[in-house]
């Protein structure tokens, strides 16, 4: 089974761009960015900050979470009202 490390295609589909443009934008050959579109190939983590520039958002949002995470609970600690007054 394929891993899909990156969310590249489906952010650029929500925001409406193509793999052309960001090629181009980003100055890469149009075949690079689709197989980053394809999880193919995974561009490097500064390319990644440098997508997360151009697109005017934050690089986690081109990461898929791991399993591991998103498997477990958030660690949250609720504390009562009462226990915060004197």
């Amino acid at each position: 089974m394929a891993k899909y490390l990156n969310r590249l295609k489906v952010v650029l589909a929500e925001q409406h761009k193509t793999n052309l443009w960001l090629s181009q934008t980003l100055g890469k050959d149009p075949a690079t960015v689709s197989k980053w579109c394809t999880n193919t190939a995974q561009p490097s983590l500064e390319t990644l900050h440098v997508i997360a520039d151009c697109l005017k958002i934050d690089v986690r949002t081109l990461i898929n979470p791991n399993e591991a995470i998103m498997a477990s609970e958030p660690e949250v600690e609720y504390k009562s009202v009462k226990d915060n007054n004197p």
